[in-house]
């Protein structure tokens, strides 16, 4: 709290979902199979070799009317391992059906991001229509919250932390003994908090047991084989399940792609240049967005601006004039820019006025701007913004921690903070930091993972949709990824925010709308 001014509070500190892809999971390598230890990142067998799984692989779906769509539980181990120890998740899942069932493919599965966004939430909240029509007539849209997150039971669960703090603002790079050790007091309360809320449930949410789920839902819906659309985290779901079924997939559209070769350090660079140049390129271009709204005259006077104002919150907390808001300190700040950036047609003459009011003395809007982020979540599409889940925040930690392995010792992390300064400024630091509570966090049966090329022979083609300026998982990612899959095609999104497919771009839904509908490949250098 802002010691000069005892009614004002400070905002809690989080990891806002998706805008944490500075943390955005791997897919782990390692894999213990349903029959046991295979080769890194070799296929799973069939279930049939373990009786054990059949009462999970043989449930059909109790479908019930929710609103506009229909709705059921699917119920998964909690331990692939051992299911027959009786421990299990039961998982919401939602479906839009097509209005046209004499033409159905069959089930089209999505994840719309995080790690720790709810799918069932997502649906609920458009009925499926970021899809296009094309695509809802052929397909049964469903979705679902993985283990762990949003309405599964248990769900990941962090206790309460104490939230005073009398030391001043906390920096974005802890550089002196004191900051550092108190940036490492709070991250090890918060690993603490998450173990002591989520009663064991931690080590078994990664996400090479959610594919596992995602193929048990395939055996529900009665399909034989998988499509899927993945979007940013959703994509690192979808890589999952191919290495462990690649031949039980029928398509696989992953868009904002996640890199799993990259390891922590590399991961948290990734993201932190990937904000650098999306905050450059406001500077650049908004004017043509965000017009009279732009707080400076020119892209050199807008990226004064903001330099500026984290030089000032850096020193004390930015002055609001509400004295129940939110305290505006530079990591607040930072949240709110990196925020915009995911959906600039939405939100940048927003973000403009904001800055504006914060450098002439108020930041109330700023602080308006980090509370509403609080409590609503941008989507995977940066397309409109649905309700938090509640536990939001708390999954996306649970995931990252367990899906990337981490240093247990703090030196490397400080270690990454001055290459990760220069080549993003606070955007890159703020990544390492973020990183920190994986430090003391309780692994789980996959602790020998490591970062790895994808191994999925025999899958099908698989299209990977990457957008040139998109701030969370960048290009290079996608290229990355893509040419990783035996015979995977590269979708091109020549444009910036996060993510393609959904946000309007007639070229982008009509390659991927065919791919899903008749298998048809995008050829090489495609670009929208």
């Amino acid at each position: 709290m802002n010691p000069t001014d005892p009614h004002r509070r400070a905002r809690p500190r989080t990891r806002p979902l998706v805008l944490a892809l500075a943390t955005l999971t791997a897919v782990s390598l390692t894999a213990v199979s349903l029959t046991g230890c295979t080769a890194p990142g070799g296929p799973s067998p069939d279930a049939a070799e373990r009786p054990e799984l059949q009462r999970f692989y043989g449930q059909k779906l109790a479908w019930k009317k929710c609103g506009d769509l229909r709705c059921a539980r699917l119920t998964v181990p909690m331990d692939y391992a051992h299911p027959e120890n009786g421990r299990t998740f039961v998982l919401p899942v939602a479906k839009a059906a097509t209005a046209d069932p004499d033409d159905r493919v069959g089930s089209l599965v999505y994840n719309p991001g995080g790690p720790g966004a709810s799918g069932v939430s997502d649906l609920k909240s458009d009925g499926g229509e970021v899809f296009s029509g094309a695509v809802r007539a052929r397909f049964d849209i469903v979705s679902f919250d993985p283990r762990g997150v949003g309405g599964s039971v248990p769900a990941v669960t962090c206790a309460e932390t104490d939230e005073e703090d009398d030391d001043g603002p906390e920096p974005i790079a802890p550089r002196t003994a004191a900051d550092r050790a108190r940036a490492l007091a709070d991250a090890d309360d918060q690993a603490a908090a998450c173990a002591r809320g989520s009663r064991g449930v931690l080590p078994h949410v990664g996400t090479e047991d959610a594919a596992r789920d995602l193929d048990v839902l395939r055996a529900a819906l009665a399909d034989r084989k998988l499509t899927y659309l993945g979007w940013s985290y959703g994509t690192s779901l979808g890589t999952a399940y191919a290495e462990q079924f690649p031949h039980r997939v029928r398509a696989l559209a992953l868009d904002g792609a996640v890199d799993p070769s990259l390891d922590w350090r590399q991961r948290a660079l990734s993201q932190g240049t990937g904000f650098r140049r999306a905050v450059e390129e406001y500077a650049e271009s908004c004017a043509d967005i965000a017009g009279d709204s732009c707080p400076g005259a020119d892209p050199a006077e807008i990226s004064a601006l903001i330099e500026e104002l984290y030089e000032r919150a850096a020193r004390e907390p930015l002055p609001v004039s509400d004295e129940d808001a939110y305290d505006v300190d530079a990591r607040t700040l930072l949240d709110v820019v990196t925020g915009a950036m995911y959906s600039p047609e939405d939100d940048w003459e927003e973000l403009s006025q904001a800055l504006g009011a914060a450098y002439d003395g108020d930041a109330t809007e700023l602080s308006r701007l980090a509370e509403s982020g609080d409590q609503d979540t941008d989507s995977h599409r940066g397309v409109r913004a649905r309700a938090a889940t509640g536990n939001d925040d708390d999954a996306i930690i649970a995931v990252d921690c367990l899906d990337v392995p981490h240093p247990h010792t703090a030196g490397p992390y400080w270690k990454a903070l001055g290459p990760a300064d220069k080549a993003a400024g606070p955007y890159g630091t703020s990544s390492v930091v973020d990183e920190l509570t994986c430090k003391n966090w309780p692994t789980g049966r996959n602790s020998d993972r490591r970062p790895h090329r994808v191994a999925a022979p025999g899958v099908p083609p698989v299209l990977v949709v990457g957008t040139t300026g998109d701030p969370a998982t960048p290009y290079e990612e996608a290229e990355s990824l893509a040419g990783q899959f035996p015979g995977g095609m590269l979708l091109t999104h020549d444009g910036i925010g996060h993510t393609a497919y959904g946000r309007g771009n007639t070229c982008v839904t009509h390659a991927v709308d065919r791919y899903l509908i008749h298998l048809k490949h995008v050829r090489p250098g495609k670009s929208c």
